[in-house]
């Protein structure tokens, strides 16, 4: 059996994903990941990183993995529930989302705009929603909601923060395997 080209794309979220970052080294590792480019890192609007996501999509090639953190996580769930045609929709194979933060937290940037309530919503392909004990922008339980009502799984890891470049995880080799996994699987 051949090994199926891996075609990601990387949601950062707010602010973007620095050098340090696992979204980043994943990308400086493999060209099949392919960063998306939304049009104001600093005053995300869900509009706006939704029709970009979508605009991505429509030139990805299929199968095709999301590989989402923070804000770009509830922007995965807006794009399936409010944006994505099903065609777009069948070119996605899964999704890793990755320290999901909660828009009613207190640590939810002020300038992210229309990004609650979150949909929550059976998402249509396979996912796996990864959190930290002690993640500021969104907790545990929070995160366990959105898995359970996306029907992904949900894993938790202990004391990594937001699971960013301050985490230490380095090139994240458990995420990779994670991400590759929801191909596998389709």
């Amino acid at each position: 059996m051949t090994e199926q080209k891996l075609n990601a794309l990387v949601l950062p979220g707010y602010q973007n994903s620095g050098a340090g970052h696992w979204q980043t080294r994943w990308e400086a590792l493999d060209p099949g990941f392919v960063r998306v480019q939304m049009p104001d890192w600093d005053h995300p609007s869900r509009d706006a990183w939704c029709r970009t996501l979508d605009a991505a999509v429509a030139v990805a090639e299929a199968p095709v993995v999301f590989a989402a953190h923070s804000l770009g996580c509830l922007t995965t769930a807006f794009w399936v529930s409010q944006y994505a045609s099903d065609a777009q929709l069948a070119k996605v194979a899964g999704a890793l989302l990755v320290a999901v933060p909660d828009p009613t937290g207190a640590h939810f940037p002020s300038d992210a705009t229309g990004f609650a309530p979150v949909p929550l919503t059976r998402l249509p392909f396979p996912t796996i929603v990864v959190s930290s004990s002690d993640d500021p922008y969104g907790g545990v339980a929070f995160s366990q909601t959105c898995a359970n009502s996306w029907g992904s799984r949900w894993v938790g890891l202990c004391s990594r923060g937001h699971i960013n470049a301050d985490s230490g995880l380095g090139d994240w080799d458990e995420g990779r395997s994670w991400l590759a996994s929801l191909l596998a699987s389709r």
